[in-house]
This record gives C-alpha cells, structure tokens and sequence, in this order.
C-alpha cells in the first residue's frame, strides 16, 4: 500500500496519487511483489522541504529531485549484482521506506527536457521505488543496472527511455 502526505498542494494538479499508484505498481510487479503487501509512504513537498530533509539526511545542502529511505539494507555486494529481494514479516507485509518528491525540481527537469509532467513524475517514483528495493547509482556497474531497469519497468507504462537523448 502506498501512502501519499501531500504538503504541496501544487501536487494535485498533476493527479500525482494516480501518477505514483502507476509507476509504483510497475516496479513492483516487475519483481513479482504484490502492492498491497507492500508499505511504503510518498511525500510529496516542494525544494524547500526537500533541501531540508537532503541536508539533514545527506549533508547535502540544496535541493533535489527525489529522496528515498529504504526500510532494510537489500544492496547487493558486488558492483551491478542484483540486490536481495525484501521479505515479508510475520504479518504478510514488506516494509519498503519512505521517498520524497519535490514538485519545483521535478517540474524544472521535465520542463528542460521537454517532457510531459506526469512521465517524469512516474520516472522519479520508479526510481524511488528501486531505492527502496536495494537499487543505486553510486558505481558505474550499479547505475547501469537501475538505469536499464528504469527503462525497463518505464517502457511497459509507455515511457520512453529518459536515459537516452533525443536529438531532433
């Protein structure tokens, strides 16, 4: 189950609970895990509250597109292995984390890439989403793989590969 917080209202122009309910299904099912025996939370904020929460979690201190705090360690070892897949407790859920969404961030990317809203909100929430399942981007051989997972999962909701430029 996802849990939506929306702190920015601009949020819901965009129908961002239908957006991240898509996308979040997507990456789900692409690794056989059922959405409602998931839980994970979503904020959704603006680049003020997110430069707060990347400075006080990654001593990072500006604004960014998205932030994730997975629940469990799930990263594989190994450069580009494939990270562990999340158990259930004796509950029947899985505890995934939590993401962060900044609606001024995400709005400026898609603006500057000449893509509709709503594809690069579902990309950033697919891509939280592999956070919270043990995914990365620090090593080469680790962004490789979620990137090519990225498309993957994008591709079967119509998305077209955000990793490759188009040059019209």
């Amino acid at each position: 189950m996802l849990d939506i917080e929306i702190e920015d209202e601009r949020w819901a122009e965009v129908h961002l609970q239908e957006l991240a309910d898509e996308a979040v299904s997507a990456a789900l099912s692409h690794f056989s895990l059922e959405v409602e025996d998931c839980e994970m939370a979503l904020l959704a904020c603006n680049d003020a509250r997110i430069a707060e929460l990347n400075a006080e979690f990654r001593e990072k201190d500006k604004a960014t597109n998205v932030l994730s705090w997975p629940n469990e360690d799930l990263a594989a070892e190994e450069a580009g292995g494939e990270p562990l897949l999340p158990e259930a407790d004796f509950t029947g859920e899985i505890a995934l984390g939590d993401i962060a969404i900044s609606f001024d961030t995400c709005q400026k990317e898609a603006l500057a890439a000449g893509k509709p809203m709503a594809d690069h909100v579902r990309h950033l929430v697919v891509h939280g989403t592999l956070h919270l399942l043990g995914y990365d981007h620090i090593r080469d051989a680790d962004a490789t793989l979620m990137e090519t997972l990225e498309a993957e999962i994008l591709g079967k909701l119509g998305i077209s590969n955000p990793y490759v430029i188009d040059e019209e």
